[in-house]
């Protein structure tokens, strides 16, 4: 096999006939004596351009290469079945779950989200026309916090999400709510498809939406019992959080504009209990006052609906959860 060495060689014998051009007759005698040489011996070089290795071409190859590429093609369905009979099965498994729930007597159906987003939509618009009102005073942001503000924000969207589940809904208004504020800016960032909201939202205060006569001021300060939802008032909920316990804040707005204000029943209902720090507390958040609101609205139990929206955190129970203390006798 030639060399590369071997190939420059042969071209610069070649080429020594132009280099030299010029030399004397002895130079070109000489020179045409190298070329006849190497076109004499050119026939002896063995010049291989075939570089596969002949080994590779045997049928026995041939035949080795097949069966991997068979093996392999066969391993591969093997994965592929595996996975069509996982998905069968669990598909399987989901009807033969549905049949139970059925035969059991399950009382949900089953519907697309659009059919149950669209029967949503519709229960809350009949209470824009024939339930009973609630209005978030939302103008009182200068007194909390950006974490305070935030807080609200997130109970906005618990007081919105309850309000799509209930099966007699509150057709809802924020007041005060200035586009673009901090408040609203949060509302937006925090809960998803706010701007869809079925609610009125105004930046107005709610002292020019409604007649005085039909509002009531909801606050815990007040002197007045909530005895029950009247669907020609207008309930008032103060959008505060308020960390650092500004007392009356509430209660104060009401009174300089001559409301009528009315508190939760949670003192004719519920009684204090024991516990290791002595925490009582009647302040209860936004979406906790609406929770008890609408289930009162749908029970007309009052018991129930302040036992729905009264954590046990706030340190107040049923009267009738309290256990009497057995008194030991002496003799």
């Amino acid at each position: 096999m030639m060399t590369l060495a071997d190939d420059s060689i042969c071209h610069e014998t070649v080429n020594s006939p132009v280099e030299m051009e010029g030399d004397g007759a002895d130079s070109r005698k000489e020179s045409s004596e190298e070329i006849n040489f190497l076109l004499d011996h050119l026939p002896l070089l063995n010049i291989d351009l075939d570089t596969d290795e002949p080994a590779l071409r045997t049928p026995e190859n041939q035949a080795c290469c097949s069966r991997n590429v068979i093996r392999k093609q066969r391993h591969w369905e093997k994965i592929v079945a595996a996975k069509k009979s996982k998905r069968r099965q669990e598909k399987d498994r989901r009807k033969a779950k549905h049949c139970v729930d059925a035969s059991a007597g399950s009382d949900q159906q089953q519907h697309s989200k659009k059919f149950l987003k669209a029967l949503t939509k519709e229960r809350l618009l009949e209470a824009k026309n024939s339930g009973p009102r609630l209005c978030l005073d939302l103008s009182m942001t200068d007194h909390m916090s950006k974490k305070e503000i935030s807080r609200l924000a997130a109970q906005i969207r618990r007081l919105y999400g309850s309000n799509k589940k209930a099966a007699k809904p509150f057709w809802l208004f924020l007041t005060g709510f200035v586009e673009h504020s901090l408040l609203y800016d949060e509302c937006v960032r925090m809960n998803d498809g706010f701007v869809n909201y079925l609610v009125e939202s105004t930046d107005n205060s709610f002292l020019d939406l409604f007649p005085l006569e039909t509002i009531v001021y909801l606050t815990p300060d007040s002197d007045h019992v909530l005895e029950d939802v009247d669907p020609t008032k207008v309930y008032v909920l103060g959008g505060l959080v308020d960390e650092s316990v500004q007392k009356k804040v509430t209660f104060q707005k009401a009174k300089d504009n001559d409301l009528q204000t009315a508190r939760l029943p949670i003192k004719e209902y519920m009684v204090k209990k024991d516990n290791e720090k002595n925490f009582h507390s009647e302040i209860l958040a936004i979406n906790q006052v609406f929770d008890i609101l609408r289930t009162y609205h749908e029970t007309q139990s009052w018991p129930e609906a302040l036992k729905a929206g009264v954590s046990p955190g706030k340190g107040f129970v049923l009267q009738d959860e309290i256990i009497p203390e057995k008194k030991s006798s002496f003799k």
